[in-house]
């Protein structure tokens, strides 16, 4: 490890002292374990499976996620821009953050019809980042309405909510609000003009009685600049 090289990348980057000394510690164990169990490997010649197998390891001799390890290790590669490995460490970690992570609730959605959220329910489908995944692409959507006798346009209405769902602020109401106004996916978001889709909310909130309040022009502007940056989830 270039560790010289490293501390000064982590204080450009404006790491506090404190911070610089923990990343290195972490990376020089994950080195030490290269050296023991992957063949005397240096940090710049593991493999992604080397890492995952690392992972694995820590968390069977530590008894806990390894969440905080590959954030260290991520920048690492980061610092020698290894992609490969700054995917892997990004993909490991993601990993176990979901498993820890609340998602909003399927049910929680303003307009839903409570007898198709019960059956995805007892398929162990309850909340929008399970949606997602299950509803990726066309085929997937309609085997989960075979599987779960739930009509396909309900399940791509619940897929579109969930994905949706990833922007800031935009949950039950939302959610809905956008969906309702034909603002229905993360990519037609990311195509607003900020201006002109407050006006048109406001508009058809008025027009239509619709349950909630227009957003407010800064939810409108997050919203918008978060789409633009989201990578594209579900297939249509």
């Amino acid at each position: 490890m270039d560790e010289n090289g490293f501390r000064q990348f982590l204080k450009r980057g404006g790491r506090k002292p404190h911070t610089v000394d923990n990343v290195v510690k972490i990376v020089r164990s994950y080195e030490a374990y290269l050296d023991k169990f992957a063949e005397r490997k240096a940090i710049e010649q593991a493999t992604p499976d080397d890492l995952t197998r690392y992972v694995e390891w820590f968390e069977q001799e530590e008894e806990k996620s390894a969440k905080g390890q590959l954030w260290a290790i991520r920048y690492y590669y980061r610092f020698i821009n290894n992609k490969p490995m700054i995917l892997q460490a990004s993909e490991l970690r993601e990993e176990r953050t979901v498993k820890t992570r609340k998602f909003f609730r399927l049910r929680d959605f303003l307009g839903i019809d409570t007898t198709y959220v019960e059956k995805l329910e007892a398929f162990g489908i309850r909340d929008v980042y399970q949606m997602r995944s299950w509803g990726r692409t066309p085929d997937q959507r309609r085997e989960l309405s075979i599987k779960t006798d739930v009509p396909k346009e309900v399940i791509l209405e619940l897929v579109k909510l969930s994905d949706l769902a990833r922007l800031p602020g935009v949950k039950g109401i939302r959610a809905r609000l956008y969906y309702k106004a034909g603002i229905d996916t993360v990519e037609k978001m990311a195509e607003q003009n900020p201006d002109t889709l407050l006006v048109a909310m406001r508009e058809f909130v008025e027009e239509t009685g619709f349950e909630g309040i227009a957003p407010l022009p800064k939810e409108i502007e997050s919203s918008i600049n978060t789409a633009k940056k989201l990578p594209k989830e579900i297939e249509y």
